[in-house]
C-alpha cells in the first residue's frame, strides 16, 4: 500500500462523521502502520463512555497498542481530523509514534504547534514529525456543521 496522508484523513473524516452522528464533538483519528495500512481507527466517545479521556486519539492508540501486542507504536502515524490536545499529545510522544498528521489546528487546545508544542520539545524523550493542515478546510467545516447545529 502506498502511504497517501489525503486517503488516511478521508478516513478520519468518515470517523469522525460517526461522531458527529451520534452527537459527539466531530474528531476521527486512526493510526496507520509504516506502509498506510490501518492499524486501528476510533472517533470522539467522551460522552457515550462517560469518559473524559475517551478522546478519538486515545482510543485509537489504546486499539493499535491491543492490535500491535505493544504500547510503544514506533514508525506508526497518528491521522487526527482536529490538532490533538496536551492529553492526546502527551499519549503519542508515549506511544512513541513516528508522525502525526491532522487537519485543522486548535488555536485554544492545539499541543502540536498553535498552543503549545509537544511534538518538537526537547525536554521530553520523543519527538513526532507533524504534517498539518491536510484537508484542514474539510475538518474544519465538519466542526463548525457541528457546532451550527447544536445551537440552531
Amino acid at each position: 500500500m502506498v502511504f497517501d496522508p489525503y486517503l488516511l484523513m478521508k478516513e478520519a473524516l468518515d470517523e469522525a462523521g460517526k461522531g458527529f452522528a451520534e452527537g459527539e464533538v466531530p474528531v476521527g483519528a486512526l493510526v496507520a502502520d509504516e506502509g498506510g495500512g490501518i492499524i486501528a481507527r476510533a472517533h470522539n466517545q467522551p460522552l457515550s463512555l462517560k469518559d473524559p479521556t475517551a478522546h478519538a486519539e486515545i482510543l485509537a492508540l489504546r486499539r493499535a497498542g491491543s492490535a500491535c501486542g505493544n504500547y510503544r507504536l514506533e514508525g506508526a502515524t497518528l491521522v487526527v481530523t482536529i490538532e490533538p490536545c496536551p492529553m492526546c499529545m502527551g499519549a503519542a510522544v508515549h506511544a512513541r509514534v513516528g508522525r502525526l498528521i491532522f487537519g485543522a489546528s486548535d488555536p485554544k487546545w492545539g499541543a502540536a504547534g498553535s498552543l503549545y508544542n509537544l511534538a518538537a520539545d526537547s525536554r521530553l524523550n520523543h519527538r513526532i514529525e507533524v504534517l498539518a493542515g491536510i484537508m484542514a478546510e474539510e475538518c474544519l467545516a465538519l466542526m463548525q456543521d457541528f457546532f451550527h447545529s447544536r445551537r440552531g
